[in-house]
């Protein structure tokens, strides 16, 4: 393999990866689940009434650092690194016939969002106490020592450590 990395561009140099989307039907079920059990601050809520639909960003920025203005509070959102933008269409929570395609069945498309964590063991526990379901443990399969969750909506997330990640290539 190559090192494509050391042919960037200068011209996009400084881009970055600034946030992945989901589809949620209950807002308020994935907004529990990303704040209270993974963790993430909300940064920022949209609502555009006309379309009927909000936006939710959030990632693993300290609370104090939020600016309380909102056009300042609005470049800084997007000026984060790795955001999760949790889309919601205003109705899909009542409606039983809303699902979302996580990618990981046929037609296979999006796969997992990935979570870093210190002690992937020590996270599972806590996922484990919040009844959180799991695609794969720890210590399940031919690559031990991580883990994927699903979220409300049935997405996968990996559970990684970044220490223990060069034992696993």
């Amino acid at each position: 393999m190559s090192d494509a990395g050391a042919e960037r561009r200068e011209e996009s140099r400084d881009f970055m990866m600034q946030q992945t989307m989901l589809r949620v039907k209950d807002p308020v079920k994935s907004l529990d689940f990303y704040t209270r059990i993974l963790g993430m601050t909300l940064l920022q809520k949209f609502d555009f009434p006309a379309m009927r639909f909000s936006l939710f960003f959030l990632g693993y920025e300290d609370p104090k650092e939020i600016p309380t203005d909102v056009k300042d509070r609005t470049s800084w959102t997007f000026s984060r690194r790795a955001t999760i933008e949790l889309t919601h269409n205003w109705g899909s929570e009542t409606d039983e016939n809303t699902t979302y395609h996580n990618g990981n069945s046929d037609p296979r498309g999006f796969g997992h969002i990935g979570i870093a964590v210190p002690d992937v063991n020590a996270a599972c526990k806590l996922f484990e106490e919040q009844d959180v379901k799991f695609v794969k443990k720890p210590n399940e399969g031919k690559m031990s020592g991580l883990a994927f969750i699903q979220d409300p909506d049935g997405y996968w997330i990996e559970i990684l450590s970044p220490n223990n990640m060069a034992t696993l290539v």
